[in-house]
């Protein structure tokens, strides 16, 4: 095997390759799920509370992860239009329902697939300009999934302190390895 390439049931796999993947897992195998979880459980009044007035509500994080993917990967990356209005992603306290957001941020993730799907490794290097900020495409991908990253635990949070409930994300085996389950809690949710 040659130094920096990995063997895959696919075949040989490149950091680059790898970083693409993962970023794709994360986003919509990962964060995604949890986020519709989230939804799930909460009332409306709860999807749009907000902990104080320099705060965001849970509505609020969706749109405002919606409108940052959409611009830093769809936009960013993939070159379509950048159609962004970043201040009503934070005025708004109210709106969509659970229903809705939950409909909008897969759709959005959607594209995103399409982008990295079509994302050749060789172009992780190319410079890009997003939010006035220079980057590359690996920057802009590296950027997005730490802030849905950062964005889904303030969700999470958010649940857990309105609903005073586990959300079930992740279990011990026996053996004390631990076990996702975020993936059943969706497919739960989904079945009710």
């Amino acid at each position: 095997m040659t130094a920096g390439r990995r063997e895959t049931q696919a075949g040989t796999e490149t950091p680059e390759t790898e970083f693409i993947r993962r970023s794709r897992a994360y986003l919509t195998g990962e964060y995604l799920p949890k986020i519709l979880a989230c939804l799930d459980r909460l009332e409306y009044e709860d999807i749009w509370w907000r902990p104080g007035p320099g705060s965001n509500s849970v509505g609020n994080l969706v749109l405002h992860l919606a409108g940052n993917v959409r611009q830093w990967v769809v936009a960013g990356i993939g070159g379509l239009e950048d159609i962004r209005d970043r201040d009503v992603e934070f005025q708004a306290t109210g709106g969509p329902s659970a229903e809705e957001l939950g409909a909008h941020l897969r759709a959005t993730l959607e594209l995103v697939e399409e982008v990295l799907g079509a994302l050749e490794p060789e172009r992780l290097s190319e410079a890009r300009t997003v939010q006035g900020l220079d980057t590359t495409v690996l920057g802009a991908l590296y950027h997005v999934v730490e802030h849905f990253s950062g964005h889904t635990a303030q969700i999470s949070w958010i649940t857990k302190m309105r609903t005073g409930e586990d959300l079930g994300f992740y279990a011990i085996d026996p053996d004390g390895r631990v076990h996702t389950t975020w993936r059943e809690v969706e497919s739960r949710s989904e079945n009710q």
